[in-house]
C-alpha cells in the first residue's frame, strides 16, 4: 500500500487489510495532565551561501517555516485502556513476523509494560530501548527526565525481523 492515513486509528484500523503491516509503532500522548500545543514545521534545504535558521551535518543549512498549530488534552482517566484498545485494534493488521514498538515516558511506561505483558504475553517482550537526549530544561530540584522508553514486543519470538547491519 505504501501510504499514510491520517485519522483516529480506532476508525481507520478496521478498514485495513489483514496482515498488511510488519511494524506497529505507537507514539501516544504521554498523559502529562495538561493541554499540549504543537506547531507543524516544514524544513527545506537552502544553498550554502543562503541564510538558514537551522544547521545540519557537513555545514548544510535549512530554513524552517512554521505551519498549523494543533492542540490536544493530554489527560486520561484510563490511559492504559486508551493504549490497549488501539493495540488490540491493530493486531489483525500485523503479519506473523511483526514487531510492536510503544514509545512512552516515565509517567506510564511501567504500567504499560505490565499491561502489555498481559495482552501480548510476557515472553513476547524483546527489550526496552532507551532514547536518551540532552536538550530542554534541567531542573535544579530533581534529576532531569532526559530519556523516553520504547518497549519492543514481537508476535513470534522465533520469527521476526532484526537487521543488525542497519543499526547506527
Amino acid at each position: 500500500m505504501n501510504r499514510i492515513i491520517q485519522g483516529d486509528c480506532l476508525n481507520v484500523l478496521p478498514t485495513l487489510p489483514k496482515a498488511c503491516a510488519r511494524l506497529l509503532y505507537l507514539d501516544p500522548p504521554f498523559n502529562t495532565g495538561s493541554s499540549q500545543r504543537r506547531t507543524t514545521t516544514t524544513v527545506t534545504a537552502v544553498e550554502e551561501d543562503a541564510a538558514g535558521d537551522r544547521h545540519g551535518f557537513g555545514g548544510r543549512r535549512y530554513r524552517s517555516t512554521p505551519g498549523d498549530e494543533h492542540a490536544y488534552d493530554d489527560d486520561f482517566d484510563d490511559f492504559i485502556g486508551f493504549l490497549l484498545s488501539r493495540i488490540e485494534a491493530a493486531m489483525p493488521c500485523l503479519t506473523d513476523d511483526a514487531s510492536i514498538f510503544v514509545h512512552l515516558d516515565w509517567r506510564e511506561v511501567h504500567y504499560a509494560k505490565v499491561a502489555l505483558d498481559q495482552l501480548l504475553g510476557r515472553d513476547h517482550f524483546m527489550n526496552e530501548i532507551i532514547w536518551a537526549y540532552d536538550f530542554g530544561g534541567r531542573s535544579k530540584k530533581r534529576w532531569p527526565t532526559k530519556h523516553d522508553s520504547i518497549l519492543w514486543y514481537v508476535r513470534d519470538r522465533k520469527h521476526y525481523i532484526f537487521d543488525y547491519d542497519a543499526m547506527d
